[in-house]
């Protein structure tokens, strides 16, 4: 009898699809609204974000996630969409038993 191998991520089914979980590193854009002198103009720096989500779907400009979901029917909460010029990296994360 053949057994179907367990995936080594961590992945959710919802529905008939499964959706892997990631930790996505990007770049969320800063601003000041104050006064600042010259010198203080490009001290201003993007704070690097993580994100651990599960990736509803991804294309060259963008990349839909999700962190909650019904068990019973496909409805997804806790949603984003990133731009993927401002991701640096995407990684899929690993169950936890292995």
């Amino acid at each position: 009898m053949l057994r179907r191998k367990k995936s080594k991520y961590k992945q959710a089914l919802v529905g008939d699809k499964k959706y892997y979980y990631y930790r996505i590193y990007w770049l969320d854009p800063c601003g000041d609204a104050g006064h600042a002198e010259a010198s203080e103009v490009k001290k201003l720096k993007p704070a690097k974000m993580i994100t651990h989500a599960f990736i509803f779907d991804k294309n060259h400009k963008y990349v839909w996630t999700f962190a909650s979901y019904d068990e019973e029917s496909a409805v997804f909460s806790d949603r984003n969409v990133l731009l993927r010029s401002s991701v640096t990296k995407m990684e899929r994360v690993l169950n936890r038993s292995e």
